[in-house]
């Protein structure tokens, strides 16, 4: 999908499927192009991405026809609008919590190249654009997604305040985050966890915006979610899928030839 229709497939309610890619090999964009994936999530939070090399990737999967979706480190503007300056199609912001990050990460993503005090006025509605720069702004950012993490509790405390922030565009549930928040690290099947990723799709789905997941918990729990009304499914990872196919593959090797299987070690990846 391009930016455009990726954008316009949220707006609508339609289910779009991405993966999220740690590598930044140049030849994983025509392996990924073959997966059958609506967009690409590329995480700069977690993930050591310098600013050249996410360009290389946004501008790659863009041309591939992949909507490359980018986590910045922190709900900062700045940092938003050097990932859309990068090529992002989007922008999805980390552990957001409060309305006045969500207004200004709506000023980096929707109204550049207005900053500093006349963006704030507009964003504090105590002035506005003229027609034309209004204009301007609404055909820039025609295509521009504004996506936000939702990974706390204070954040579902708060969520009604913060989805009714003027062009927002989806929210996106962090389960690692959120399950520590919670008081239930990685305690993924906890009623208290799948009610908490409930109720946020279910408030979310009564504003019209598009909620979204991203799931390393296996596809059964992907359906029941999209069940539930999310329609913004983030698969796995690349270097889970390469972790998880050559574990079993290697200890069915071992297997086969009488070896006694190797010990697995390291901790689960959380992202």
């Amino acid at each position: 999908m391009t930016s455009s229709q990726l954008r316009s497939a949220l707006r609508a309610g339609r289910r779009v499927y991405g993966t999220l890619v740690v590598s930044d090999s140049p030849r994983w964009p025509a392996q990924i192009a073959q997966l059958g994936l609506d967009f690409v999530f590329i995480d700069t939070e977690h993930v050591a991405l310098d600013r050249q090399s996410l360009a290389w990737m946004c501008q790659g999967y863009a041309a591939l026809g992949l909507a490359p979706v980018v986590r910045i480190p922190s709900p900062d503007p700045h940092a938003a609008t050097m990932a859309l300056d990068a090529g992002a199609a989007g922008i999805i912001a980390p552990y957001v919590e409060t309305v006045d990050q969500v207004r200004a990460l709506r000023g980096a993503v929707k109204l550049r190249p207005i900053k500093g005090e006349r963006l704030q006025a507009v964003l504090e509605g105590r002035a506005t654009f003229s027609p034309e720069l209004a204009a301007y702004q609404a055909e820039r950012h025609r295509d521009s997604l504004l996506i936000i993490n939702i990974e706390s509790q204070p954040a579902i405390d708060r969520l009604d305040a913060l989805l009714a922030v003027e062009d927002l565009d989806a929210v996106l549930v962090g389960p690692h985050d959120l399950s520590s928040s919670l008081g239930i690290p990685e305690r993924y099947d906890l009623p208290a966890f799948e009610a908490a990723v409930r109720e946020i799709g279910a408030r979310a789905r009564a504003r019209g915006i598009a909620a979204g997941i991203h799931s390393w918990m296996g596809v059964e729990r992907e359906i029941a979610w999209a069940n539930a009304g999310y329609t913004f499914f983030i698969h796995s990872a690349d270097i889970i899928a390469m972790r998880t196919t050559l574990t079993a593959e290697i200890r069915a090797l071992r297997t086969a030839l009488g070896d006694l299987p190797a010990t697995p070690g390291g901790a689960d990846i959380a992202i």
